[in-house]
């Protein structure tokens, strides 16, 4: 149980005793009860709401309520004092013995302090990254693969049970122009001069070995003939070598998926069918006419009977077709198909998507609120945008020429844990610049650069000391830590609070952002050294208090490595 768990059962079991003696009403809803840092840490360790949340439906003043709360609260073992603030906060300052507890926990529990089991072996299938078959990754794919990942592995860190999903979309138009592109580079590997890339192909080198392998196996049996006697094949044969590629390029990222699904056999299976009938028998598939587009209608617009699905049952805006006139499925139709299948068997969805994708969350929601009965939770993370600088200076990019910066080509030159953390310094929603100039600034502006070095400080505190010749084997005497000390270990001891708070808002950017005041803080800590020796973490002559701040220094360098596990990134031994 974590600290803040402990006086949140502390509080909880006060007030089982206010309702048993009544001074309290039994049943009043305690769920925006909550013990957590006060803002403003001269406040104190804690802060307590529960006066403010309870006094209304309690029928009684807060204030009243809260000085009820704090004669009982001053007998929780742990706690100094406790006071009362404004018209009923509750203020409670911990005694040392409490912080020096919780340091040894930290060590105690290694990389298993912060832990969660909010999850309750919940399953939750997390779909992220999903590009088109049609080429390598780009750096238009990299944040959401790597929000996508982050979000799984903190999941995982909470007490889900996680299963990582792509979704190939290997059904569509594009994959026949991926199949006429390596149909192209195929006659090229042969010697045919094919010139300049016909407008509409795919023009990357990257399908330069796709084709020498097609020739290879083939020679040249699908030279001049039709397109329907070689399009199927080609389109499979490209298609699992662009799986191949992706697979490449997201491991360079330190990214494995564990279930790779196909539209394509989706559709082949007799999936989509299945999902609509199920649909159609409870009334919610039917045969109709959809509105006129509002504002001017076009020309060309003509009412047409299509096959829709009752969405607006279920929140969206209006009704939406699962097929074409012409029979074959829309986007819609296979997409509802797609998680139909994907939410058999769990207990909550997450799509990571491009923010461009915004308008289809609400009918994509409304299908699987349809399909599982409300059972199964759908939420959707909409990734923005990422900016690519050089110095300041935008990176120009051409889809059509071909010459889109991938995703390898950055990991190469600036290493997968500055990519991996840089994509989760800022909200997911909210656009960001990745300059690679600024991701390997070694400064404290850089916050990936700022964590690592805080890492990779302590390790070097711990080999100097080494180097002195001090031993630090056996229990350390913590009463050597003092208050300005002990500070850092209560921000280290909100570590599994913010991993749950993060789990449950599905943000992993918030696990970078404390790392950061955390790396901050320590590097504050050790700097006060620079101008007063007695506050070194080595000191010479005093065995007892090195061997304590070593302590509290690996406690802080336990906390990091957690944090950066959760992200993905390594944690460095040390900076050069």
């Amino acid at each position: 149980m974590t600290l803040y768990a402990r006086f949140a059962a502390e509080l909880g079991a006060i007030l089982d005793r206010l309702e048993q003696d009544g001074v309290l009403p039994a049943g009043l809803s305690r769920a925006n009860i909550a013990v957590e840092p006060p803002r403003d840490p001269s406040h104190g360790d804690l802060a307590i709401n529960a006066a403010m949340v309870l006094a209304k439906p309690a029928g009684t003043n807060p204030r009243a309520l809260a000085e009820a709360l704090v004669e009982r609260l001053r007998a929780v073992g742990g706690v100094e004092s406790v006071a009362v603030a404004g018209p009923g906060f509750i203020n409670l300052t911990l005694n040392d013995g409490v912080w020096r507890a919780e340091l040894a926990e930290i060590h105690a529990r290694g990389g298993d302090y912060g832990r969660s089991t909010i999850g309750a072996g919940r399953k939750v299938n997390v779909e992220y990254v999903s590009a088109n078959p049609t080429g390598p990754m780009h750096m238009g794919h990299c944040r959401g693969a790597v929000v996508g990942d982050a979000l799984a592995s903190l999941l995982e860190y909470a007490g889900h049970e996680v299963i990582r999903e792509y979704y190939v979309n290997d059904a569509g138009a594009q994959v026949d122009v991926l199949a006429r592109s390596a149909h192209l580079r195929y006659r090229e590997a042969l010697g045919e001069v094919i010139g300049e890339i016909s407008e509409g192909l795919y023009p990357g080198d990257y399908l330069k070995p796709v084709g020498a392998a097609l020739a290879a196996e083939f020679g040249d049996r699908y030279v001049g003939v039709p397109e329907s006697e070689w399009l199927v094949l080609f389109r499979e044969r490209a298609v699992a070598a662009m799986i191949v590629l992706i697979k490449a390029d997201l491991a360079l990222l330190g990214i494995h998926h564990d279930l790779f699904s196909s539209e394509a056999a989706i559709h082949a299976e007799g999936k989509a069918e299945a999902a609509i009938a199920r649909l159609r028998e409870r009334g919610l598939i039917y045969e109709g006419v959809l509105e006129a587009p509002k504002g001017e209608t076009p020309d060309d617009w003509e009412p047409v009977e299509l096959t829709l699905f009752r969405a607006t049952q279920f929140g969206d805006d209006q009704d939406r077709p699962v097929k074409k006139s012409d029979g074959s499925w829309t986007y819609f139709g296979g997409d509802l198909a797609y998680h139909a299948q994907k939410a058999e068997g769990v207990d909550a969805l997450i799509d990571i998507w491009g923010a461009d994708h915004a308008g289809t969350v609400k009918r994509i929601k409304a299908a699987v609120a349809a399909l599982t009965g409300d059972r199964v939770q759908f939420d959707v993370k909409l990734i923005q945008m990422v900016r690519l600088l050089r110095g300041g200076e935008p990176i120009k990019m051409s889809k059509r020429a071909g010459n889109f910066v991938t995703l390898a080509d950055v990991v190469r030159e600036v290493g997968k844990d500055v990519v991996r953390f840089t994509m989760l310094t800022r909200k997911a929603d909210a656009q960001m610049d990745f300059d690679f100039a600024k991701v390997v600034e070694a400064s404290k502006d850089n916050p990936v650069f700022y964590v690592q070095y805080a890492h990779a400080r302590i390790r070097s505190i711990g080999r100097r000391i080494a180097e002195a010749g001090v031993d630090c084997a056996g229990t350390p005497k913590l009463e050597r830590l003092d208050r300005e000390e002990l500070a850092l270990v209560a921000l280290a001891a909100q570590f599994p609070r913010i991993v749950e708070a993060a789990a449950i808002a599905r943000e992993p950017h918030r696990i970078a952002f404390y790392l950061f005041d955390l790396a901050a803080a320590f590097h504050a800590y050790f700097n006060m050294g620079n101008d007063r020796p007695d506050r070194r973490v080595l000191m010479a002559n005093d065995v007892e208090t090195t061997c304590a701040r070593l302590y509290l220094a690996n406690g802080i360098g336990q906390i990091i490595r957690n944090g950066l596990a959760i992200m993905g990134v390594a944690a460095v031994e040390e900076m050069k």
